[in-house]
């Protein structure tokens, strides 16, 4: 298991970092590999990945969501095995740390070298990046879905 955390910070206010992130579809706006992301229901979406020139796919199915908090996700079938959640902590009124962690499991000698070397670290960084570019230079969310979904035997208070 290989497990990658990047954060970075956002000239926006929480809300619309968070409400941004809530729109998958927009995924291959900014992360390079992401061919596409189809919203199958409010907890599950069908991936299309470019990586290294191999393409998988897989399905994905969010297991807690708390608006301006988290969402956390797990792959369910397919090509790719993983599991992540993306946090979002108010610094100001305009500025949010958005911080990815992504477990997976790489398959292969290419998946497992690129691990070890540090690929995947420096795509979820570049990926990061480009969400900061993607909503700095919008300005404002393309939508929002601030559903509640607890986490398998959790109660919030």
């Amino acid at each position: 298991m290989s497990t990658v955390t990047e954060s970075v910070d956002v000239h926006v206010p929480v809300r619309t970092a968070y409400n941004q992130w809530t729109q998958f579809e927009s995924f291959p706006h900014f992360m390079k590999g992401v061919e596409s992301v189809r919203q199958i229901d409010e907890t599950h979406s069908r991936w299309v990945v470019d990586i290294a020139g191999a393409v998988r796919e897989f399905d994905t199915e969010i297991t807690e969501q708390h608006p301006d908090e988290r969402i956390a996700w797990k792959s369910i079938g397919g090509e790719m095995h993983h599991a992540g959640v993306v946090t979002f902590q108010r610094l100001s009124d305009d500025d949010t740390r958005v911080t990815v962690q992504l477990d997976w499991e790489p398959e292969g000698f290419v998946e497992n070298l690129g691990s070890a070397i540090g690929v995947d670290s420096r795509q979820v960084k570049a990926d990061v990046a480009g969400f900061k570019e993607f909503i700095e230079d919008l300005g404002h969310e393309t939508g929002a879905w601030r559903g509640e979904i607890d986490a398998p035997g959790a109660h919030r208070a």
